[in-house]
C-alpha cells in the first residue's frame, strides 16, 4: 500500500536537489557554444565545383533552391577539333525559410559543391531575407570545418583503391612500353650488318707480294 504524499515527497526532493547546483548560462553571444563536429548550421557552396547539373534542385523535397545558368561556347583546343558549350552559373539561391535541413542537396551532389556550415546566426525580422543568393553561401564556405582524421584501421575506400588500381595500371603499361622499345632498339642494333675493316697493305703481311730471291735467306 502507497503512502500518501510519496509522490509529493520525490517531487520536492528533485526541486531541492536542483535548487542546491550551481546554475551554467552559456554567456551568448558574448561566448559562442561549442557545436558538435557534423552541426547543420546553414549549407556553403563551393562554386568553382558546381556544373549546374540541377540534381541538388530536383532532389530538394521543398523546392527551396533556386538555379539559373546559361551556356557558353568554347573554341576548340586542337585546329580541326570541335567546339564546346559547357554551363555557367548565374544564380544559385537557397530559402532557408523553407529548408528542413534535410541535407539531401549534399548528399546527392556528385561534385562536391555543398557543404554543412556550422554557421546558424542569420535570423532576420523579414522572411523575404531568409533567401540568401550564392555569394552569401560561398562566404559560408570558408567556416566549413575539416573533415575528421580517417580511422587507421578502416577499410580504404573505394574511390581510393580504384584509384590506385588504374594508376598501378598505367604505370605498368608504360613500364612495359618502355622496355619493349628498349628490346626493339636493341635488336635492331645486332641487326645491322657490321661495316668491313679496312687495312693497310704496306703493314697487312698477307697483302705483300712474292719476295725476292735470296731474301730472307740466312
Amino acid at each position: 500500500m502507497a503512502i500518501p504524499g510519496t509522490g509529493l515527497a520525490k517531487g520536492l526532493a528533485v526541486t531541492l536537489r536542483t535548487m542546491t547546483k550551481r546554475s551554467v548560462t552559456d554567456q551568448y553571444p558574448d561566448a559562442l557554444p561549442a557545436l558538435p563536429p557534423r552541426s547543420r548550421g546553414v549549407i556553403a557552396l563551393f562554386e568553382e565545383n558546381c556544373t549546374v547539373c540541377m540534381l541538388c534542385a530536383r532532389e530538394c523535397p521543398d523546392w527551396c533552391i533556386y538555379i539559373d545558368s546559361h551556356k557558353e561556347t568554347t573554341p576548340a583546343a586542337a585546329p580541326g577539333g570541335r567546339e564546346r558549350s559547357r554551363n555557367v552559373l548565374d544564380r544559385f539561391a537557397i530559402d532557408f525559410s523553407l529548408c528542413m535541413y534535410c541535407g539531401i542537396c549534399i548528399e546527392v551532389c556528385p561534385f562536391d559543391a555543398l557543404f554543412w556550415s556550422p554557421e546558424f546566426e542569420y535570423a532576420e525580422t523579414d522572411i523575404l531575407e531568409l533567401t540568401h543568393e550564392r555569394d552569401k553561401l560561398r562566404d559560408w564556405m570558408w567556416t566549413v570545418p575539416a573533415p575528421p582524421a580517417l580511422d587507421p584501421a578502416a577499410e580504404e575506400p573505394k574511390e581510393i583503391a580504384a584509384a590506385r588500381k588504374a594508376a598501378d595500371k598505367l604505370i605498368a603499361a608504360q613500364a612495359q612500353a618502355e622496355a619493349q622499345a628498349q628490346a626493339e632498339a636493341q635488336a635492331q642494333t645486332e641487326a645491322q650488318p657490321q661495316a668491313p675493316t679496312t687495312t693497310d697493305p704496306a703493314t697487312d703481311p698477307a697483302t705483300e707480294g712474292p719476295s725476292a730471291p735470296g731474301e730472307g735467306d740466312s
